[in-house]
């Protein structure tokens, strides 16, 4: 029955739809299976081409209308005829189709943003009043990444507690670009770009902005990143601020108000004929250490001589070939070589320093005519070949590891680029000072006339690898004035921090501070019972002035710019044409020694540079002055990432406009001036700029309010005042680095306005047709700075040249994993026999067991985790006994028991120290020790007092004097006071 029903439905239906069918063939005059009736739109067909229209036009002979419908100029089909109500029904439906598509449109297009998230719609006229409108668009862009995971170490280390040799921690990382862009209304913008992997904060930025409309009294409302750019020269704002701004306009005044925090620091830079200038102020204490060196003691001994009549250089020495090895911190295998390097190698006569050299009475450094320790080495020790047998070879002779010899294993070479050379004068300049440790030997030769001297042995023409070179000595491991090779490190050269600087424009002057009797600084030295020095400017005393501009031998009371005598533009270096100039020979130049003593800095020479500057009262001498830079068109202005239209460029006491007079790369950090006329001025440029603090961490707070009334549309005035204060973040300060709390305020007048008799009158003159309008231009500024400083440092405002507070350094050297098994001492027979050897079992012959150790916590407590059976009973000598926990060679040592008086960290616990023991055996035979006499029958050693065990580390800091370490504090515990 149901599947009856079932089929008379679908019968019905295939009828009517067949009737229909027919019925429709029956009226279509077309042969098409599915005929067209005109032009379709949407559903199942295309929509209508743009070029697709419909003309009308009405016959009054008939009273019909014809609807001709075309694509582009083509008749499309065939046209249409209507009586008049036909039309009217058309134009009626054609009117309500239109309409309901485009309310189509304009509702989809409200309901969705640009990359298709719906909009809000929030109803309500106050809403609208205050936002100009009820839509709430919101535009991300952007990616998320998170990576997250666990991390499961475990290290086998039995020097590790067991608690410690398996670490579980999360592996978490996240990667977030992201940029909103967001509209509430016409007046509500919120603009933010968030990236987690940027380098500094102000890379990210956030904005929310209020924009009123043009009848309203608030103009703008910023909160975020906002800047306050001010039109005048005295006062000129920020532009890299973070808070809130608003601006208001009542009428004629307009109020701009802040209240931020200043990310920026400002800077000014100014050029003078196209060359940046700049200032220096050096002191004497300041030359370039560990940088610069003399080839041997001879061309030491004859700098003062060879310049004393510059520009002439009286030398008579070139040095052709040079080859400088340094050690090897960088790892590279290329020009690498095995080298032994000599301190008296090439000396003559009173400059040998050891006795194990004789003099040849050569006048010249060379490796045969100076002395014969060349010749030794190659034939009688010529075993220094090999690297591992110098100490060996070299054990019997009176020259010692480190002072008169080094031996470097792969020592690598300099090339060109990484030194220059004077060949006349005899002295190198590397790029990269050397460290305390590192070793710096040279070979070279040159010649003197037509006779050719050689110091050392090149790598192209001596023994090949792997035979070490003998090269000579210039700085060892142990650098100290007691040897002679500490004065062939140059104290003569002072950097000036600038580079690629111009000769014209520079300046330099050697002053004086006299503080003992007047306390000015002086450019001349006041003794007037010193005829010779009395007055004499210090640049003329010190034979910086001896030639005019035209290099003639005038003094002109000005310094000698000697291209690579007295002078290096390309790195901006000054060299004194004497060697010593504060100490011997100024002294040279007074003819009473107690004068000579009181004016001279000789420690500056014969010391360490941190002696030297122990003795400040000496101290006074300093390099002062100008130099340019060459800059041309482009001026850098030694910043990157300088925020966008914080850069003010003047010229003269004009203010130059932006991509028209100079172009900025706010990126790189460059000004490129543009406009020809105001560089080929020479009118001095003036460049003003912030630079974003990438690192800093002192907050500074900047607010104030800014008036502008307008009077007309030329003439403007303005009134400004600002407050910058920076919060300390410490409790003390130390001087120079107080916190300010400045305010400024200023005024202003600006008035511009078209001067058409300007232009005429400048029309009158012969030969001369202007196009341009002119402009009348005047500015008037005032303003004035009251300072003052945080409250944070006192009403008086204090601050600390030292308050001694952590004055003490400790440096723990108790780490276990850092000692390594010693080696034993050398040259000290009396305590250690066979300390003379090197690379030999023997030298092991009498070393005992030495163990050291550190017992982990667990062990000294009674925990869950504390082993069972630690705290056993222990038999002591005398008979007494102790449980293993309290018992010296391994209980625990409480701070408070070492250092009763100090106090513990408010809330902290009492801590133990961490103590580094040490077990020594002197009848049981150490590690290396092969000796097979001296040993009992129970396998220990019979002569325990020849015994001997050690333990050494290495220490990274290894000049002292320089990092102010005093001793090494021992303290011990006597384990046998039981």
């Amino acid at each position: 029955m149901r599947k009856a029903i079932i089929y008379k439905i679908l019968f019905l239906v295939f009828t009517l739809f067949f009737s229909v069918n027919l019925s429709a063939q029956s009226v279509a005059d077309t042969t098409l299976s599915y005929p067209f009736s005109g032009a379709q739109s949407g559903g199942l067909f295309m929509n209508t081409p743009p070029n697709f229209n419909a003309t009308v036009i009405f016959n009054p002979e008939t009273n019909k209308y014809i609807v001709q419908e075309k694509i582009g100029g083509l008749d499309f089909g065939n046209p249409k005829i209507m009586s008049f109500s036909e039309y009217q029904d058309y134009a009626q439906q054609k009117s309500v189709r239109d309409y309901w598509n485009l309310r189509s449109k304009e509702r989809g297009g409200n309901q969705t943003s640009a990359l298709g998230l719906p909009k809000l719609f929030i109803p309500g006229k106050a809403f609208d009043r205050v936002f100009g409108g009820n839509a709430v668009d919101i535009r991300p862009q952007g990616s998320a990444e998170l990576i997250f995971g666990l991390k499961i170490n475990r290290i086998d280390n039995p020097s590790l507690p067991e608690e410690q040799r398996k670490t579980t921690s999360f592996d978490f990382q996240e990667k977030i670009q992201m940029n909103v862009i967001g509209k509430i209304g016409d007046k509500l913008k919120v603009t933010a770009n968030f990236n987690t992997e940027t380098t500094f904060d102000f890379e990210n930025q956030m904005k929310v902005e209020y924009t009123g409309y043009e009848d309203e009294i608030i103009k703008k409302i910023e909160i975020g990143n906002v800047s306050l750019p001010l039109n005048g020269t005295l006062i000129t704002g920020s532009q890299s601020l973070f808070g809130f701004k608003t601006q208001m306009q009542f009428g004629r005044l307009t109020l701009t108000g802040i209240l931020s925090q200043q990310k920026s620091t400002k800077s000014e830079i100014e050029v003078s004929g196209g060359a940046q200038t700049s200032e220096f102020d050096v002191y004497a204490d300041q030359y370039e250490a560990n940088k610069h060196y003399f080839l041997a003691h001879y061309f030491k001994d004859n700098y003062d001589k060879a310049l004393e009549n510059l520009p002439f250089i009286n030398s008579g020495v070139n040095i052709t070939k040079v080859e400088i090895w340094v050690t090897n911190k960088t790892g590279t295998t290329n020009d690498t070589r095995n080298i032994v390097a000599f301190l008296d190698l090439g000396e003559t006569g009173s400059n040998i320093y050891n006795g194990f050299s004789t003099s040849s009475g050569g006048s010249f450094p060379d490796n045969i005519e100076a002395n014969n320790l060349f010749n030794a080495l190659s034939s009688t020790y010529s075993g220094v070949r090999n690297i591992n047998e110098v100490n060996s070879v070299l054990g019997s002779t009176p020259l010692s590891n480190g002072e008169d010899y080094e031996k470097l294993e792969r020592s690598r070479k300099l090339s060109e680029s990484e030194f220059t050379i004077n060949s006349q004068l005899g002295y190198i300049s590397l790029n990269s000072a050397l460290n305390n440790d590192e070793v710096l030997a040279v070979a070279f030769q040159y010649t003197v006339g037509s006779k050719t001297y050689q110091v050392g042995e090149l790598s192209s023409t001596g023994p090949t690898a792997p035979d070490a070179l003998i090269v000579k000595l210039l700085k060892g491991t142990n650098f100290s004035p007691s040897l002679p090779n500490w004065h062939l490190m140059m104290k003569n050269i002072y950097a000036l921090g600038a580079y690629q600087m111009s000769r014209d424009g520079f300046i330099l002057d050697v002053v004086y501070e006299n503080t003992e009797e007047s306390g000015a600084i002086t450019n001349y030295l006041s003794v007037p019972t010193e005829e010779g020095v009395h007055g004499k400017p210090l640049i003329k005393l010190l034979n910086l002035d001896r030639l005019n501009q035209q290099s003639d031998v005038q003094s002109d009371g000005l310094f000698d710019f000697v291209e690579g005598i007295t002078a290096r533009s390309s790195n901006g270096r000054v060299i004194f044409p004497v060697r010593e100039p504060f100490g011997s020979y100024l002294k040279d130049q007074f003819s009473n020694p107690t004068f000579g003593e009181k004016y001279t800095y000789q420690s500056l020479y014969d010391s360490t540079l941190t002696v030297a500057q122990q003795y400040p009262e000496k101290n006074k001498y300093r390099l002062k002055g100008t130099y340019q830079s060459s800059s041309g068109a482009e001026i850098r202005l030694n910043a990157m990432n300088v925020p966008e239209g914080s850069v003010t460029v003047t010229a003269g006491s004009q203010k130059l406009v932006e991509n028209q007079d100079y172009t900025v790369d706010y990126m790189l950090g460059r000004v490129t001036i543009i406009n020809e006329g105001i560089l080929n001025s020479g009118v001095p440029i003036k460049i003003s700029l912030e630079n974003n603090s990438m690192f800093g961490i002192q907050n500074k707070t900047l607010i104030g309010i800014h008036a502008d009334y307008e009077i007309n549309k030329d003439f403007l005035l303005g009134a400004t005042m600002l407050r910058l204060t920076e919060r300390p973040y410490t409790q003390k300060i130390n001087t120079g680095e107080e916190p300010i709390s400045n305010t400024i305020w200023g005024l202003d007048a600006n008035y511009q306005t078209e001067a058409p008799w300007l232009t005429k009158a400048v029309d009158w003159l012969p030969l001369i047709e202007t196009k341009a309008k002119s402009r009348l231009i005047a500015t008037a500024e005032f303003a004035h700075l009251i300072p003052g400083h945080h409250k944070a440092v006192g009403d008086e405002g204090v601050s600390y040249i030292d308050d001694f507070e952590s004055s003490r350094t400790s440096i723990d050297i108790k780490n276990m994993g850092a000692w390594k098994l010693a080696s034993i001492p050398e040259k000290q027979l009396e305590l250690f026999e066979n300390s003379n050897l090197s690379d030999s079992l023997i030298i092991g012959f009498n070393r005992a067991k030495l163990a050291w150790y550190t017992i982990d916590p667990l062990f000294f407590r009674n925990t869950s985790i504390t082993p069972p059976n630690v705290n056993k009973t222990i038999i002591l000598p005398n008979g007494n006994t102790i449980g293993q926990q309290s018992y010296h060679y391994s209980r625990e040592v409480l701070e408070t028991e070492v250092f009763p008086n100090k106090d513990p960290n408010m809330g902290s616990q009492i801590t133990n120290l961490s103590l580094l023991d040490i077990a020594y055996y002197p009848k049981e035979r150490g590690p290396y020790n092969y000796t097979i006499n001296g040993i009992g029958t129970d396998g220990k050693l019979t002569n325990s007092t020849k015994s001997w065990g050690g333990m050494m580390r290495t220490l990274t800091t290894t000049d002292f004097q320089a990092s102010n370490i005093e001793f090494i504090e021992f303290w011990m515990m006597d384990p046998f006071n039981s």
